[in-house]
């Protein structure tokens, strides 16, 4: 967004700046999905290039594996511990890559993005 940058101020003289061109189809973006623990809701959106992504809405479940024997499994979600990512993200329990969840095995950890893949992956996470 650098061409829009300058517009807000104004010329020495106290004119207005006017842009020199309007906003392209290109320059669009979209809210970031904030991913919460209940049932599985998807979002599709399209993206550029006819390019289909699945983002995540809500979610029960997570793949967890465990990298001491390489085995992955599916284990509910009991709990959002902890978000390193936001304050106010760990308070209103968003899931993204680094949050600590609680499950029926123990805690782990997310690995993947869930709002820009649409799926949860996890690894085992040993608290120190």
């Amino acid at each position: 967004m650098a061409w829009q940058e300058g517009l807000r101020k104004r010329k020495k003289t106290g004119g207005k700046k006017r842009p020199y061109r309007t906003k392209r189809l290109r320059d669009a973006g979209n809210a970031p999905i904030e991913t919460e623990h209940g049932d599985t809701v998807r979002k599709i959106e399209s993206g550029r290039s006819g390019i289909e992504k699945a983002k995540l809405v809500k979610e029960t479940y997570v793949n967890v594996s465990d990298p001491s024997s390489g085995r992955a499994e599916r284990l509910e979600i009991l709990s959002v511990v902890e978000n390193p990512a936001n304050v106010d993200y760990n308070r209103r329990g968003v899931i993204t890559k680094g949050t600590i969840v609680r499950t029926e095995r123990g805690l782990a950890r997310i690995v993947s993005r869930p709002g820009q893949d649409g799926v949860l992956n996890a690894v085992f996470y040993e608290e120190e």
